[in-house]
C-alpha cells in the first residue's frame, strides 16, 4: 500500500529563514516558467513550450544565479516545473471537455507553500542522523532539521515534501510497500447516514454529534477577518501589523482544520474497529454545496426573483464545516489498511424510503428529524431510517457482486 506520513518540523530561527528562502526561490522559478510559456504562446509563432524544454534550461539558470537558484536541489526544481506542467495539462483537459478552463495563475509568496523532493537521497535525506536519538531530515541548502516524529514510519520512503502552514513547517513522506495492519473480524456490518444535525447516524440507531468546529470560533474568526480587511489587499510590502493580522486568521483556520481532521480520524477509527463492513451514501459534496442559479424576473428586466440563496448558504456552511468528503476519504484509507470493506451506495431517496413497505415519497419526511410513512404509517428518526436504507442497499450490492 501507499501511505503518507506528516510530521511537524522544529527548525531553528536560522533554519526557518532558509526554509522561507527555499519557498521564495521555487515560487520565483514557477512564476518565471509560467511567464515564459505565456510569452511564447502570445508570440506570432504560437510556440508551445514543454516541461522538457524548461528542465533543460535549469543548468544555465543555476549557473547564472548560484546564490539563489543554484543553492537548492536540482531534482526539487524539476518537481516544481512538473507541477506547472501538470497545471497546464489539467487546463487543456478542461478545455477539451468544455468545462471552465481555469488558466494557471502566478503564485504569490503566501500561496506557494510546498517544495517536493522526488526521491529520498536526492537533495534530501530522511532520518539523516540515525545515530541521534532525535529524528532529523536533511534538506539541501537548509540543514539537518529536527522532526517531531509521533509515530513510526513503515514501508519505503519515496518522496519527501516540505510544507508551510501558517507559521508551522511540516515534512510529508510518501511511502510505498507499507504493510497492512489487519484487524480481527467482528462479524458486524453497519450503514451510516451523514447529516448536519448529527454528524452521522448508524443503522444501529447511534448518533455521533456534530462538533461544528467553525461555528465554535466564528465570532473570534470574524473579528480577526474584519481587522485584516482594514489593510490594503494589494501591496508590495506588508507592515508588521498587516502580517500579524494575516497570521492571526491563518492560525485560527489552521486550528479548525486540525481539530476537524482529528475528529474525523477518531470517528473513522471507531467505526473500523467495531465493524467488518461499513456502508455509506455516495455523496457529491461539491455539487451539494453549489450556489443556486439566479432566477430572472420576467416582469422586471434586469431584476431577479428570490432563489433561496441565503438559506442555501447556511446549509452549505454546515456541510463544509462537517467535512463529509474528508471523513469518507479517511474512512476508506483506514478500511484498506485494516482489511475492512467500505461500500458506497446510491444516496437518492435514502431518507424518503420506508424500510418497512418500501414506499418512497417526499411526504414521508415530515420534518428534518422525523420520518413517517404516508402509506403504512411507520414512524422513526429520519437519519436512522436513512442509515437503515443505506445498509439494505449495501446488502443488495454485495449480493450482486457475489
Amino acid at each position: 500500500m501507499i501511505r503518507a506520513y506528516k510530521f511537524l518540523l522544529r527548525p531553528t530561527a536560522r533554519q526557518a529563514v532558509a526554509l522561507g528562502e527555499m519557498l521564495r526561490d521555487h515560487c520565483s522559478l514557477y512564476n518565471g516558467a509560467l511567464q515564459e510559456r505565456r510569452d511564447a504562446y502570445r508570440h506570432t509563432s504560437k510556440t508551445s513550450i514543454t516541461y522538457g524544454d524548461q528542465s533543460a534550461q535549469l543548468k544555465e539558470i543555476r549557473a547564472f544565479d548560484p546564490e539563489r537558484q543554484g543553492r537548492w536541489s536540482f531534482s526539487s526544481q524539476q518537481a516544481t516545473l512538473r507541477r506547472l506542467d501538470k497545471a497546464f495539462g489539467a487546463f487543456f483537459r478542461r478545455v477539451r471537455a468544455g468545462r471552465t478552463p481555469g488558466y494557471p495563475r502566478f503564485k504569490g509568496a503566501g500561496h506557494f507553500d510546498t517544495v517536493t523532493f522526488p526521491r529520498d537521497g536526492d537533495g534530501c535525506r530522511w532520518d539523516s542522523t540515525p545515530h541521534d536519538p532525535q529524528t532529523r531530515v536533511r534538506l539541501q541548502g537548509v540543514a539537518h532539521l529536527r522532526v517531531h516524529q509521533h509515530r513510526p514510519v513503515q514501508g519505503r520512503v519515496k518522496t519527501i515534501s516540505v510544507k508551510r502552514e501558517g507559521s508551522r513547517w511540516y515534512v510529508v513522506l510518501a511511502c510505498d510497500e507499507v504493510p497492512a495492519e489487519k484487524l480481527p473480524p467482528t462479524g458486524a456490518i453497519v450503514g451510516i447516514d451523514m447529516g448536519v444535525a448529527h454528524f452521522l447516524t448508524t443503522s444501529d440507531g447511534e448518533h455521533v454529534a456534530n462538533a461544528r468546529f467553525l461555528r465554535a470560533v466564528a465570532d473570534e474568526l470574524a473579528e480577526a477577518q474584519r481587522h485584516l480587511a482594514t489593510f490594503p489587499k494589494r501591496t508590495k510590502q506588508r507592515t508588521k501589523a498587516h502580517r500579524g493580522a494575516a497570521r492571526k486568521v491563518a492560525k485560527l483556520h489552521g486550528r479548525i482544520r486540525r481539530q476537524r481532521a482529528d475528529f474525523h480520524h477518531k470517528t473513522a477509527r471507531a467505526l473500523i474497529t467495531d465493524h467488518d463492513v461499513i456502508a455509506h451514501e455516495r455523496l457529491n459534496t461539491a455539487g451539494m454545496t453549489k450556489s443556486p442559479a439566479p432566477k430572472a424576473d420576467p416582469e422586471q428586466p434586469g431584476g431577479f426573483l428570490p432563489n433561496g440563496a441565503a438559506a442555501k448558504a447556511g446549509l452549505n456552511h454546515s456541510i463544509l464545516d462537517a467535512g463529509w468528503a474528508q471523513f469518507l476519504a479517511i474512512l476508506a484509507n483506514k478500511a484498506e489498511s485494516a482489511g475492512r470493506l467500505v461500500v458506497p451506495v446510491d444516496a437518492r431517496n435514502t431518507s424518503r424510503t420506508c424500510p418497512g413497505c418500501g414506499h418512497a415519497a417526499k411526504e414521508n419526511r415530515a420534518t428534518q428529524a422525523k420520518f413517517q410513512c404516508a402509506a403504512c404509517g411507520f414512524a422513526a428518526n429520519a437519519d436512522h431510517v436513512g442509515a437503515t436504507n443505506v445498509l439494505n442497499r449495501a446488502g443488495l450490492a454485495l449480493c450482486d457482486v457475489a
